[in-house]
């Protein structure tokens, strides 16, 4: 089950702020808390205190909080990798290593008594995490989630990305990466111009992002990185069908009320002789055949189009079908919508025979 989740950042807030925000999140079946404990500079009991408020308000909302730690918190705080009672007591799910140790530590840890999950940084192309798995960690209780980034341009490149969670899909484990509020004001660090893991998402809507990571089929988990999300995008994240891909689409004015049955009341699949022009879902022209399919909109067709072909495609008509190139227009073919044009690039993702649907995005 993939879930999601938000980041609190309580030494930059408030406990009332983050109490709100984690009450509306637990609202859109929000499931997992990041929160960072990289430093303890201050009162030391004061922030300690501020961090299980936060955690154990969350867990009473049925979430589960992973807290980032480094090992300069463990030398700071007395803490010995054989022993987690601290983050325990905190009230803990688990522990982000945002800097491993040699690997033998790690294994360790997965077999701690709390059954704590131990989580990994994802964002390195290295040899980490084979070095892990050389010591028969418990898979059990061992994760991985990306880094995100604040510095603009700075965000991990595509590419990169697949490589490294391919790593950890390939062992067989959890996996969670973040995505970023356009609403948010605050991160853990001064810097912020957005908070995302893949930079290609720093200025995408949410949902979109989430999307996205999805369609890899690489990433389990999403996570909201900075505070604090609106709630419309909390609502549109919980929206999102991590298991179908879902296009939101504007449809054009005029089209008839069957056409608009076709595209979103009807199962479609991608059709397993591919095309290197059309996504075409058929079966609608099956249901639907000797219907009048008068000639509307047939004006050029531009990839992301939503088509469906009229009466002067004879046997074709009511088929419909995805533009995933330009094409030119006989006539016989309705340009009726068009995906969103951040989701454009989903189109890429779909795979023969997958399901996939339509919400309308008025």
């Amino acid at each position: 089950m993939n879930k999601l989740g938000i980041s609190l950042y309580p030494m930059h807030s408030s406990p009332e702020k983050d109490k709100e925000y984690i009450d509306l999140a637990s609202k859109y079946g929000f499931k997992r808390v990041f929160t960072c404990l990289l430093s303890v500079d201050g009162d030391k009991d004061k922030i300690l205190q501020s961090f299980k408020d936060a955690i154990q308000h969350a867990s009473s909302k049925g979430m589960e909080v992973i807290a980032d730690v480094s090992p300069r918190i463990f030398n700071e705080l007395g803490i010995s990798y054989n022993d987690l009672s601290f983050f325990h007591n905190l009230g803990a799910h688990g522990i982000r290593l945002d800097m491993g140790f040699t690997g033998s530590e790690e294994s360790t840890m997965t077999f701690n008594p709390y059954n704590l999950k131990i989580e990994v940084n994802m964002s390195n192309v290295t040899k980490y995490l084979d070095n892990i798995m050389t010591y028969k960690p418990n898979k059990e209780n061992l994760i991985g989630c990306h880094n995100f980034y604040p510095h603009r341009y700075a965000g991990l490149s595509y590419e990169h990305f697949i490589k490294s969670s391919e790593q950890f899909k390939a062992h067989g484990l959890r996996t969670a990466a973040f995505v970023s509020s356009n609403n948010a004001e605050f991160g853990p660090w001064p810097i912020m111009e957005g908070l995302p893991t893949l930079e290609m998402h720093r200025n995408l809507p949410i949902d979109v992002q989430a999307k996205h990571l999805f369609a890899t089929g690489l990433i389990d988990d999403v996570i909201i990185s900075n505070c604090y999300a609106s709630e419309e995008e909390l609502k549109a994240l919980s929206e999102v069908n991590a298991n179908l891909m879902t296009f939101n689409v504007e449809l054009y004015e005029g089209v008839e009320e069957l056409q608009k049955t076709i595209i979103f009341d009807e199962k479609h699949f991608y059709r397993g002789d591919v095309s290197d022009y059309l996504i075409r879902s058929t079966q609608s022209r099956v249901k639907y055949k000797g219907y009048d399919f008068q000639p509307f909109n047939t004006r050029d067709i531009k990839r992301g189009d939503i088509l469906i072909e009229n009466n002067l495609y004879m046997q074709y008509a009511g088929e419909l079908q995805i533009a995933i190139k330009d094409m030119e227009n006989s006539g016989k073919t309705n340009v009726v919508g068009r995906i969103r044009e951040e989701e454009i690039m989903l189109l890429d993702y779909l795979e023969p025979w997958e399901k996939f649907a339509f919400k309308n995005n008025k």
